[in-house]
């Protein structure tokens, strides 16, 4: 029974029986780990009282090939992000993230590049007027990582060059990014603004000339993108995304 230590966030967490917990965790070198731990919720036990979600710490796990669940000897915490438990925006970007690292990958998948976007996006949140960027990169960094990178520069459809002066162009789920021809029911309009904004994202060009709206525009673009990747809206969604539509 191998038993690692890794850095790791808690994503889910669930009631195992009156003192123990479940944890589902993101671990920067194992991926998704799902964990018991036993007597957690007594006050005096090892793990006090038992482990906040979006917390950052390093775990100690045994791993039985025959179970599910591995179960946690040790966890040391290392950071609180503070601003998720002081502002109502910050706590519904935070839990939408998690919500989608728990959606879009396997278990024991390891992932430690976007172990590490999680990481600084949770941290970039202590700056609530910027949340819609740090969850727009956050959006685009996962997609990118799980291999469903949107593409953005030519029709994904046909393959030709985009149209360079209609102010709207559309978004196709299903040919997997942004296409000319608004025609089909399946193809979502979209403004020029919004694909010029996710395009500086990933380039990592300076966003300073977007406006609010923008972001949350590219924020719902790439969530309706996401839900129909997984074919189920994640419960975080639709607080993070209010004007989502359905």
């Amino acid at each position: 029974m191998p038993t690692i230590t890794d850095n790791a966030i808690c994503i889910r967490r669930w009631d195992y029986s009156e003192t123990s917990q479940t944890v589902s965790f993101f671990a920067r070198r194992h991926g998704i780990i799902r964990g018991l731990l036993k007597g957690a919720k007594r006050a005096k036990g090892r793990f006090g009282g038992g482990i906040d979600l979006l917390t950052y710490g390093e775990i100690v796990a045994i791993v039985r090939p025959d179970s599910d669940l591995a179960t946690v000897t040790h966890w040391h915490l290392l950071e609180i992000y503070r601003a998720l438990h002081q502002h109502l925006a910050a706590n519904r970007a935070g839990l939408y993230m998690a919500d989608l690292v728990h959606h879009m990958l396997r278990e024991h998948d390891p992932h430690p590049r976007l172990f590490d976007v999680l990481r600084s996006a949770l941290a970039g949140l202590e700056d609530v007027h910027h949340a819609q960027g740090t969850l727009l990169r956050f959006q685009w960094s996962l997609l990118c990582e799980t291999g469903y990178r949107p593409q953005l520069d030519r029709d994904a459809a046909s393959g030709k060059a985009l149209p360079t002066t209609s102010a709207t162009l559309a978004f196709s789920a299903t040919a997997g990014g942004v296409v000319a021809d608004t025609a089909p029911a399946d193809r979502w309009r979209v403004r020029r603004e919004t694909i010029d904004l996710i395009r500086a994202v990933a380039a990592g060009d300076p966003t300073e000339e977007f406006d609010d709206q923008d972001f949350e525009r590219a924020n719902r673009l790439l969530g309706a993108y996401i839900r129909e990747l997984i074919g189920v809206e994640p419960k975080a969604m639709r607080w993070a995304l209010p004007d989502l539509k359905p």
